[in-house]
């Protein structure tokens, strides 16, 4: 009896050591073939925003970021003066103000308008008197009556006074008079100044009842259609920037908007902070840009194809990169499942919110395999509780 028992002991003990020695590799060898799955039901797919598709190839440029500021050219800058200079009389311009092309912007007074509209009737009161004498002197010369020295000079003084006519004109014009009121008996010591363009008040520089000189400026104004982004490009980035290239930036007080331009003049001075200057059109007018405003912009130096996902078909795990490979459906009892596979890569450019990449794994076919496009966060979300719970992302 005592033989009967140790061997039922041995048996025992070899089949208990047996279970153990089979029973852990299954387990380790089917987590290590799970470990990067996640599966959903059809009703918890119906309850994310995931979207399935192909990955398509972009072009995606290489960018240089840089800063600036928008600008316009010299043409674009106008100076308002007054000729003769005066006193200011009225202005309801202040900086920013938006005017149109031959908007009044200022009423100037002068005390010598007067007199150059004085004697601008003067010379239109002789003109008839002058242009009389001319034609009988002119006709009594035909006729041998008088010399021709004293034909020559009622022709020079008619002829002088039609030039001081039209200087007169000329001046008035250069002032803001119309001759032709001023012909009409409509004499004024006040004079309007017009807008020479359609633009932006950017400076004011005297107020009403100031006196000021001719040389002065009294305000500034800026053509708002002209604007341009000017950016710092350093030494290093020089030799990849070319006249066409694509530019995007932003204003400082709104990062979200992106606005375009294009590289149209490059610098061909190095400064002290071994930089030049690079211009850029604008894509489309803004009227929310003022010269000045500080800007962040992107310069597209280089466009290749690549493939590329939205930025939101990515997530980061472990400090590293993943995209969900969709595995498609299975039957698991009564219930459909949707197998998603986590798989590493490596960012590359990013561009209008996609992001070019390569599978750390070369072997993976990109072509053949649709991957999740929107939403992988939830599927990031259910790997990890998985885990946590111990399970595979069952």
């Amino acid at each position: 009896m005592k033989n009967i028992y140790i061997t039922i002991f041995f048996i025992v003990a070899l089949m208990s050591t047996g279970c153990k020695d089979n029973a852990q590799p299954m387990v380790e060898d089917d987590h290590k073939g799970e470990e990067n799955q996640v599966e959903l039901t059809d009703a918890q797919m119906e309850q994310t925003n995931i979207v399935i598709g192909k990955v398509e190839k972009r072009k995606i440029g290489h960018e240089i970021s840089v800063n600036g500021m928008i600008d316009v050219p010299p043409q674009g800058n106008i100076s308002v003066t007054v000729l003769y200079g005066g006193f200011l009389k009225y202005t309801e311009m202040l900086p920013g103000s938006r005017i149109k092309k031959g908007q009044v912007i200022a009423s100037v007074e002068n005390p010598e308008f007067i007199e150059f509209q004085r004697e601008y009737l003067e010379a239109l009161a002789n003109n008839d008197y002058l242009k009389a004498d001319f034609d009988r002197q002119q006709t009594l010369n035909d006729e041998n009556v008088t010399s021709t020295k004293v034909f020559q000079k009622a022709k020079s003084m008619y002829l002088t006074n039609q030039a001081n006519i039209k200087s007169l004109e000329s001046k008035l014009r250069l002032i803001g008079i119309n001759p032709t009121s001023v012909k009409n008996g409509n004499l004024s010591t006040v004079v309007n100044v017009y807008s020479p363009i359609n633009g932006v008040v950017r400076d004011v520089y005297i107020n009403t009842g100031k006196y000021f000189n001719p040389q002065d400026v009294i305000m500034d104004i800026t053509d708002a259609t002209d604007l341009h982004v000017e950016l710092k490009v350093y030494e290093d980035d020089i030799p990849l920037i070319r006249n066409g290239q694509r530019i995007r930036f932003r204003l400082a007080n709104a990062p979200e908007e992106w606005m375009e331009a294009e590289v149209f003049l490059i610098g061909s001075n190095v400064r002290d902070d071994r930089s030049i200057t690079i211009h850029g059109h604008l894509k489309e007018k803004n009227e929310d840009l003022l010269p000045g405003m500080f800007v962040n912009a992107a310069i597209e130096v280089e466009a290749q194809e690549r493939y590329a996902v939205p930025e939101e078909a990515i997530v980061r795990f472990e400090a590293k990169q993943y995209i969900f490979k969709s595995l498609g459906k299975r039957r698991e009892g009564e219930n459909p499942m949707n197998d998603f596979e986590m798989l590493e890569i490596t960012k590359g450019n990013e561009e209008e919110g996609f992001v070019a990449f390569e599978f750390v794994d070369e072997t993976q076919d990109i072509t053949s395999m649709e991957i999740v496009l929107k939403d992988s966060f939830t599927l990031l979300a259910k790997a990890k509780n998985s885990e946590e719970e111990g399970g595979h992302g069952h």
